[in-house]
């Protein structure tokens, strides 16, 4: 096997060669951060229980943003030499960020197509998990850049887990409270689908955190 050994000097001309590191923190933070947007206007939804064209639209509009910077991570990562961890947890870390983003506008989509109106709610409860657990993977995402802050990232990935499995439990009440009380066969298709899209964008939450866990065990 042969070995590269190179001074600080030649470190230094090495440099001048490679493409400039590209700052994928900003990147992480601005995507995460439209995640946080579109769990706050998925909440006004559900609190309010009306979909209106604007509110569909912002999710629409962020979910859109989402691509491009998912699609801005990738390309970087394709030119840059130096990256802050592995390149294959970028890249899993943006695409699941990016899945977050999707399932806001996956569950949007399918409200305006069933025509969901009213006020919910355990939709409404969802909402609020959701957007608890969007905001603490943001605050997870901030941290990175900082690897001293351990601690505060561990804290936030352990409280994404827990509201996991609150999100779980939730689900499997939704589910046998509509099996046992809802008649309207149509009905019940409609809502499982609707609380098994929020569940599921609390999972995608949990493998986010568990990504980040992975990034942090291999930097210790």
């Amino acid at each position: 096997m042969i070995s590269f050994f190179f001074s600080a000097e030649e470190l230094k001309l090495l440099r001048k060669f490679l493409p400039n590191n590209f700052d994928f923190f900003e990147l992480f933070e601005k995507q995460v951060g439209y995640a946080v947007d579109a769990a706050s206007t998925f909440r006004t939804i559900a609190e309010t229980g009306i979909l209106t064209e604007n509110l569909y639209n912002k999710i629409q509009s962020l979910e859109h943003q989402g691509d491009e910077i998912t699609h801005t991570i990738i390309n970087e990562l394709n030119k840059t030499f130096i990256t802050p961890f592995d390149r294959e947890d970028i890249y899993n870390l943006a695409k699941e960020l990016d899945d977050v983003i999707d399932m806001f506008n996956t569950i949007t989509n399918r409200m305006r197509v069933y025509k969901i109106s009213g006020v919910n709610p355990i939709l409404v409860e969802f909402a609020s998990v959701i957007q608890d657990s969007v905001k603490t993977v943001q605050s997870a995402i901030v941290c990175l850049r900082n690897v001293k802050q351990h601690g505060s990232i561990m804290d936030s990935c352990v409280e994404i887990n827990r509201l996991e499995n609150v999100g779980d439990t939730m689900r499997d009440k939704a589910l046998g409270e509509l099996f046992d009380k809802e008649k309207d066969p149509i009905a019940i298709i409609k809502w499982k689908e609707i609380y098994t899209d929020a569940e599921t964008i609390l999972d995608i939450c949990e493998d986010v955190a568990h990504i980040i866990e992975t990034i942090l065990v291999k930097q210790a």
